[in-house]
C-alpha cells in the first residue's frame, strides 16, 4: 500500500550497495582511479571558484554562471563519490535508510539545478552574441542573482521524485544493484507494484530533459542566425568560440543523462 503521511511503513533500515565488484583486488585498484579521479574534478572546479572570485576583470555574468556551474559540480561528484570510496575498502556496503534518502534528493536537486543552470547559460550566451551592445543592461547583476537564486530553487522539483521512491514499503530485500542510492534501482525493491510511479517518474525526468534542451535549442538557433549575419570570418570565429565550451558541457552531460 501508498504509505499514508507520518505513517512508516518501512521494514527496512539500511540498504546494501553492491557497487561494481567483490573483488578485493579489484577493488583497491578502483579506489585509486576513482580517488584520483574525484580529486582532480575538485581540485579543477575550486580553483575555478577561486580564481573567478579573485580576479575582477572576471566579475561578468558568463563567468558568475560558470562559478556557480562549478559549485553544482562539485557537489554532485560529493554526493556520491566519497560513499562509494569507502565502500570499495571497507568490509560493510551499507548504508542507512536516511543516509540513501538524503543521497538520492541532494544528487537529484543538484542534478536539476544544473539543467536549468545550462539553459540560464545558453540564455547569456544570446544575449551576448545577438545584443552586445545591451548584454550589461538586460543581463544586470540584479536579473543574475535571481536567475541564480531560481536554478537553486528549481532543483528543490526532485523532492517529487526522492518522496515517490522512498515512502514506497520496503520490506524485504535490500540489495541495490548500484554504487549509489539511485532512484529506479532502490525502487525496484520495494514490495508493491510501482508501474504508476515508474511512469510518472519516467514523465517527470523526460520533461526535465526536453524542456532545458529545447530552450537550448531555441537560443542556438538564434545564435546561428546571429553568427551567419557576421560578415568577417574572425567576427564568426569569435563569435563561435564564445559559445563552443558551453555547447560541449551540455553535450557531455545531456547525451549520458537521455541514455540513463
Amino acid at each position: 500500500m501508498w504509505m499514508p503521511p507520518g505513517q512508516n511503513q518501512s521494514w527496512v533500515s539500511e540498504f546494501i550497495l553492491l557497487g561494481f565488484s567483490s573483488d578485493p583486488t579489484s577493488n583497491r585498484i578502483l579506489f585509486i582511479v576513482f580517488f584520483l579521479l574525484y580529486l582532480s574534478s575538485v581540485l579543477a572546479n575550486g580553483l575555478i571558484v577561486t580564481l573567478i572570485c579573485l580576479d575582477t576583470h572576471l566579475h561578468t555574468p558568463m563567468y558568475f554562471f560558470l562559478c556557480i556551474l562549478s559549485l553544482l559540480d562539485m557537489g554532485s561528484i560529493t554526493t556520491t563519490m566519497p560513499q562509494m570510496l569507502v565502500h570499495l575498502l571497507a568490509h560493510s556496503q551499507a548504508i542507512s535508510f536516511t543516509g540513501c534518502w538524503l543521497q538520492m534528493y541532494m544528487f537529484g536537486t543538484l542534478s536539476v539545478a544544473e539543467c536549468i543552470l545550462f539553459v540560464i547559460m545558453a540564455y547569456d550566451r544570446y544575449v551576448a552574441i545577438c545584443y552586445p551592445l545591451r548584454y550589461t543592461v538586460i543581463l544586470s547583476w540584479g536579473l543574475c542573482t535571481r536567475l541564480a537564486a531560481g536554478t537553486w530553487a528549481g532543483g528543490f522539483f526532485s523532492l517529487i521524485h526522492t518522496s515517490l521512491t522512498m515512502r514506497l514499503p520496503y520490506c524485504g530485500p535490500n540489495v541495490v544493484n548500484h554504487y549509489f542510492c539511485e532512484g529506479p534501482s532502490v525502487r525496484s525493491l520495494a514490495c508493491m507494484d510501482t508501474h504508476l510511479i515508474e511512469m510518472a517518474d519516467l514523465v517527470i525526468s523526460v520533461f526535465m530533459l526536453v524542456a532545458p534542451l529545447s530552450l537550448i535549442l531555441a537560443s542556438y538557433i538564434r545564435i546561428a542566425q546571429a553568427i551567419l549575419k557576421i560578415k568577417s570570418t574572425q567576427g564568426r570565429c569569435k563569435a563561435f568560440s564564445t559559445c563552443a565550451s558551453h555547447l560541449i558541457v551540455v553535450t557531455l552531460f545531456y547525451a549520458p543523462a537521455t541514455y540513463i
